[in-house]
């Protein structure tokens, strides 16, 4: 008879934790919810062009019919930074013209060449004529390339971390993915990105189970966006709850302890 009533103690033990836990709605936890097949268009769907800023480190290549002529223009900034933390650190590993605070680099022979606030294209065409306009080369092909494209994803995601892009284009799903999903207890219906442009900060709130994310001038990201997941509410009510279960299962065990002393008499 004891045998049996203590086999039920671990059974009431476990209902009292349960009354205080809750379930996280599952369709809350799903990306776009309730969107059937459909066919979406939108404006936006081509890649923005990266707009060139400060701290960039930019690869340029230059090549014409004369290769011995393109080497004293293939031969990147050495980039001895002069600027403390990570970035410095960065500078120092990587082969690049840096974009200084003003937005200039220094380019061979040409000199001092401002690039702050132009796209590749642009900046494409400038070099192009230069060299072409003072004869130093002939039909001159110039590729450029951004390699410190990234985005910082934080929040209820699985890893949060600085994603680096190689390929200059990433959309926020494919960022998301990056860092390992959202977690269950993330707000996907309020997803925050934070992006500078024209020496602003730009906030915008991103519901990932509406189909107009796709048709968002948002959906493809640029290199230093900031991608900020909240957690839901029951998240916090977790935390909470966490807080308030220690005692409670210190509470239980002493009354199991005194229970389980009545049962022995």
């Amino acid at each position: 008879m004891i045998r049996e009533k203590l086999n039920v103690l671990p059974f009431l033990f476990v209902s009292i934790i349960v009354c205080f836990s809750s379930c996280v709605d599952t369709k809350k936890a799903a990306y776009f919810y309730g969107i059937g097949d459909t066919t979406i268009l939108s404006p936006y769907n081509a890649v923005p062009e990266p707009v060139i800023t400060r701290n960039d480190i930019l690869t340029i290549s230059v090549s014409s019919a004369n290769p011995e002529a393109d080497i004293p223009f293939n031969t990147p900034n050495t980039m001895a930074s002069t600027q403390g933390g990570n970035l410095g650190a960065l500078a120092q590993q990587t082969s690049g013209y840096l974009v200084n605070p003003e937005g200039i680099i220094q380019f061979p022979v040409l000199g001092n060449i401002k690039v702050g606030g132009m796209t590749k294209n642009e900046i494409k065409e400038m070099l192009t004529k230069e060299l072409s306009d003072r004869k130093l080369l002939v039909d001159p092909v110039v590729n450029i390339r951004i390699i410190n494209f990234r985005v910082t994803v934080m929040g209820e995601v699985r890893n949060p971390s600085v994603v680096s892009v190689p390929s200059e284009k990433m959309s926020l799903l494919e960022a998301l993915g990056m860092a390992g999903d959202l977690t269950v207890y993330a707000k996907r219906d309020n997803v925050l990105l934070i992006r500078e442009e024209g020496g602003q900060k730009v906030i915008r709130r991103i519901n990932l189970n509406s189909q107009d994310l796709f048709k968002s001038p948002y959906y493809y990201l640029k290199s230093n966006d900031i991608v900020y997941v909240e957690a839901n509410a029951a998240r916090l009510g977790s935390a909470e709850r966490s807080m308030q279960l220690a005692p409670l299962v210190l509470s239980s065990i002493s009354v199991m302890a005194v229970v389980i002393g009545i049962i022995l008499r």
